[in-house]
C-alpha cells in the first residue's frame, strides 16, 4: 500500500496530473466506475496551492462528461444505455427510476450528486427520462461544483494533518473507500428494485 500511495502521491504531481484528472472525472460521469476522488485528494494535497484550479478542472470535466452521461441516456438508452445499467446490475430497478426521476429529477441531481452513488447513473437516467437540459446542467455544476470544492478546501485548509493521518492510516483509509465506492453502488442496487 506504502508503494501504491507513494507512486500516486509522485504522479499528483506530474504536469500532466491536472488533464490526466479531468479525463478520469469526463468518463466517470458517463461511463468509468472510478471517482475522479481517487485523483484530486493526492493532486491537492501534493500541490495545496493549486486546490482550486484542480476543484474546478475536476467540475468542469465532470458536468461535460455528465452531459455525455445525458446524451446516452436522451439518444441510446436501448444501446450503450442499456449496457451501462446492466454493467452495474441496474436492469430490473431502472424503470422505477426512471419514474422517481421524473418527479423528483432535481433532487435527485443536487443529493445524489454529492454521495458515493455513481453519478453516471444519474446523468443516464436524466437523458432517459428527458429531463430539462438546462435544469440538468446548472444542477451538475452546483452539486458536483459542491462536492469537488468542499474537498479541496478541506485538504487546503488542513492538508498537513489530513496527509499526515492518511500516510499513518493508509490501509484504513484505502479500505473506507473502497467501501465507500462499493457502497455506492450496491445502494443504487437495493433502492431502485
Amino acid at each position: 500500500m506504502r508503494r501504491l500511495y507513494d507512486w500516486v502521491m509522485g504522479l499528483a504531481q506530474h504536469p500532466r496530473a491536472i488533464p490526466a484528472m479531468g479525463v478520469v472525472s469526463f468518463a466517470e460521469s458517463s461511463f468509468f466506475p472510478i471517482p475522479p476522488d481517487v485523483m484530486l485528494v493526492p493532486m491537492v494535497l501534493a500541490n495545496r496551492h493549486k486546490a482550486f484550479t484542480i476543484a474546478a478542472v475536476c467540475t468542469v470535466t465532470s458536468v461535460l462528461g455528465g452531459l455525455l452521461g445525458y446524451a446516452i441516456g436522451y439518444y441510446f438508452f436501448e444501446t450503450i444505455g442499456a449496457w451501462v445499467i446492466k454493467t452495474y446490475g441496474l436492469q430490473a430497478g431502472m424503470e422505477k427510476f426512471r419514474d422517481e426521476f421524473a418527479r423528483w429529477g432535481i433532487w435527485v441531481i443536487l443529493i445524489k450528486g454529492l454521495t458515493p452513488i455513481p453519478y453516471k447513473l444519474v446523468t443516464i437516467a436524466s437523458g432517459a427520462a428527458h429531463f430539462d437540459l438546462f435544469t440538468f446542467v446548472w444542477a451538475s455544476i452546483v452539486t458536483r461544483g459542491a462536492r469537488f470544492f468542499l474537498v479541496a478546501a478541506l485538504l487546503w485548509k488542513y492538508g498537513e494533518p489530513i496527509r499526515t493521518f492518511i500516510e499513518k492510516r493508509l490501509t484504513l483509509v484505502m479500505w473506507a473507500f473502497l467501501i465507500a465506492l462499493v457502497g455506492g453502488f450496491v445502494a443504487v442496487k437495493y433502492l431502485f428494485r
